[in-house]
């Protein structure tokens, strides 16, 4: 089978960390750093209600803070919460889309990340375009944790 022909289901990360709307900036940005990650799942229970990114995180301290020093911009996270910042209504996929599939959403809403959900949309993983680059060369372990 053609590495565009196979389902996300075979390189998305399925142990991943995922953040509440009402969590602190500055929590978001310490378990990103911490984790190497860039992308996290917004959950309530166990539904996806948005995503943030490293660059939301970026433009928010930016927009408010660009006279601000490390510790003031430290303090200015710890008042601002993941929901006014985070994407709403993610653009997700099913497990069973093509990594093809996949691709071509990401390019076309240039984004870096796409939650795979279960039909009741529930979130089972993540796919990214490092996951998409590793599925293209056929490379069978996902990475560890997101």
């Amino acid at each position: 089978m053609q590495s565009a022909e196979r389902q996300v289901a075979s390189v998305m990360v399925q142990d991943f960390v995922s953040v509440k709307a009402k969590d602190l900036l500055d929590f978001v940005d310490d378990v990103m750093n911490l984790g190497r990650i860039r992308h996290m799942p917004v959950l309530e229970g166990k539904q996806i209600i948005g995503v943030v990114s490293q660059r939301d995180l970026l433009a928010a301290s930016l927009s408010r803070a660009l006279d601000f020093e490390a510790g003031q911009r430290r303090n200015f996270m710890r008042s601002v919460v993941v929901e006014e910042v985070m994407t709403h209504q993610p653009i997700t996929v099913g497990p069973g889309v093509t990594l093809r599939e996949a691709a071509r959403l990401m390019l076309t809403h240039r984004i870096g990340c796409l939650p795979v959900v279960e039909e009741d949309g529930r979130v089972i993983g993540l796919v990214t375009e490092t996951d998409l680059l590793r599925g293209a060369y056929n490379e069978a372990e996902p990475s560890t944790i997101r």
